[in-house]
């Protein structure tokens, strides 16, 4: 006979049930990290949508355009360890406003650029912003939450991707609907000007969780703690991971907007409903993922999305010509796949570390991960010149395989409390 379940047990298996057990301060710290992933999302995809009429504007080889994204992600995991380790000394609040305000600001830069060198440049100093934000904000949310609804209170977190990038995608087809996309390009990095209108609520209604606080103020520790002996491991092996997945991710938001636009010939509305096939496939793709982590643990996610996603890579990028259809309907897969891979991140990566280093470890090595993996949208931006978009891109399956093997050197941390 089975045992009843308690009333405990069902109202952790209700909707939302996630959310709920927060409480009201850790749900307005999910409010701002969601608000200020998502609009990290937009500010990055301003890029990628537009770098057809950038590298029309500038005379750009896809070399150097592919370079752009290669600065934003070196930057980034720059970025990332520096709001780690301020996130650990200042307070994850403060830490958090300050990202949130540094890709704002240079967003809105890179518009006013008046030839490359300085809108990578300008590019390069958003890529610090956009590093940190997301390390900052997973750890305050993951402070707030259990060991039984972190992986999908941090997968929420992580949703907040997909609408970013579904808003971009949105406002890319009215601007470049509407202007010429000479002046189109800049008007989108302008709209980067919108995260600012979050650094002010998060000001007034933010705080850090209470244990966070106290480890804080009882002790502080460097960045060079996360490579000390019992640390170092964990910490390389992570790096890897992250490197072989967001190497992955960012090969296919770097160049699918141009694979479409190029190799398939396809108009600006026309490219936007594609991706937007993707985007629906992200979002879908967080929360099932988020699901998963919890039920069947973080590494055995990861590594069956990474074979999955390399698999979706090689059947979009196959598709013949004139079989529209099937790759609008292979669009959602290939969003679900490299979206769901990253669900299980934000508790994983704080799971491994202790509370005084959390910030510092899961900031290093997520954006060293970026740092690295920006070698892969570069290479296939260098490929693309002779192989043609859709035959470079298939370098971004070898970024997955990496990413699964790391996991090797990793412990699975599902049920671990944070401490």
């Amino acid at each position: 006979m089975s045992t009843p379940r308690t009333i405990s047990d069902e109202t952790h298996r209700r909707p939302f049930a996630w959310l709920r057990a927060l409480g009201p301060e850790g749900r307005r710290a999910f409010t701002g990290a969601f608000g200020g992933y998502g609009l990290d999302a937009y500010d990055f995809y301003a890029l990628p949508l537009s770098t057809v009429a950038i590298a029309a504007y500038f005379g750009l080889t896809g070399g150097q355009t592919g370079l752009l994204v290669t600065a934003t992600m070196v930057a980034s995991g720059v970025g990332g360890a520096l709001a780690g380790a301020l996130a650990d000394r200042i307070g994850r609040m403060r830490a958090l406003l300050a990202t949130v305000l540094t890709y704002a600001v240079f967003t809105v830069a890179c518009g006013l650029a008046t030839d490359y060198g300085t809108l990578l440049v300008f590019r390069a100093l958003q890529g610090i912003g956009f590093g940190g934000e997301w390390a900052v904000g997973a750890v305050l949310v993951a402070e707030y939450t259990s060991a039984r609804h972190r992986g999908r209170t941090l997968a929420a977190v992580q949703s907040a991707w997909a609408v970013g990038w579904g808003l971009a995608v949105l406002v890319y087809t009215a601007v470049f609907g509407l202007l010429e996309q000479e002046l189109a390009w800049r008007v989108m990095f302008f709209t980067g000007a919108l995260p600012a209108l979050l650094v002010l609520w998060i000001r007034k209604h933010v705080r850090d969780a209470p244990a966070a606080a106290r480890e804080r103020a009882a002790r502080r520790r460097p960045l060079a703690d996360i490579f000390r002996r019992g640390m170092l491991r964990t910490t390389v092996f992570a790096s890897l991971m992250a490197t072989g997945v967001q190497g992955g991710y960012y090969t296919l938001a770097t160049w699918v907007p141009s694979y479409l636009a190029d190799d398939r010939g396809f108009a600006v509305v026309t490219t936007g409903g594609f991706i937007a096939a993707q985007i629906a496939g992200a979002f879908t793709g967080y929360l099932t993922g988020g699901r998963l982590t919890d039920l069947l643990g973080r590494k055995k996610t990861i590594a069956v999305f990474a074979a999955l996603s390399a698999g979706c890579i090689l059947g979009y990028t196959r598709v013949p010509d004139g079989a529209d259809g099937l790759l609008l309907v292979l669009g959602f897969p290939l969003g679900f796949c490299m979206s769901a891979i990253f669900s299980g991140f934000g508790s994983f990566l704080a799971e491994l570390y202790p509370t005084a280093v959390r910030a510092t470890g899961q900031g290093f090595t997520y954006n060293a991960g970026r740092g690295l993996g920006a070698c892969f949208p570069a290479l296939v931006g260098a490929l693309a010149d002779s192989w043609g978009v859709g035959g470079a891109l298939a370098f971004g399956a070898l970024a997955y395989a990496i990413g699964a093997l790391a996991l090797l050197g990793l412990p699975e941390t599902r049920g671990r409390e944070l401490v």
